[in-house]
């Protein structure tokens, strides 16, 4: 079993930045490949990036692509996703998200997940 709690989300101007966290329980973080996802009001929740358990491969998807970037400290259990040049349509509720396999991007191919934190960008 692993727990999720993701945090740094808030309010930021476009063009800001924001560093999201995700910390994870358990001992077996270092074996999961991990995930974020957003969700927009009114929208599917939709694949940002993963990075793989052992950290050497990320995607992401285009529209974040250049501009996020995931990363992983295994010996904090922690993933993070830095999001720079943000855009209002970076606004969302975004996930962070745990899963055995490798880096893939849909979300029911995923075991455990946070509750989310609130990402606003004004215009």
């Amino acid at each position: 079993q692993v727990q999720l709690v993701e945090s740094g989300g808030g309010l930021v101007q476009a063009g800001g930045s924001l560093r999201l966290s995700c910390a994870a329980s358990g001992r077996t973080f270092s074996s999961y490949s991990m995930g974020w996802f957003r969700q927009a009001p009114g929208k599917e929740r939709e694949f940002v990036a993963v990075i793989r358990w052992s950290g050497d491969s990320t995607y992401y998807a285009d529209s974040v692509k250049g501009r996020f970037t995931i990363s992983r400290d295994n010996a904090k259990n922690t993933v993070y996703l830095q999001m720079n040049s943000l855009k209002p349509e970076d606004t969302a509720v975004y996930f962070c998200a745990a899963n055995r396999g490798g880096t893939n991007r849909s979300p029911s191919l995923y075991d455990f997940w946070g509750q989310g934190t609130q990402v606003t960008v004004s215009s």
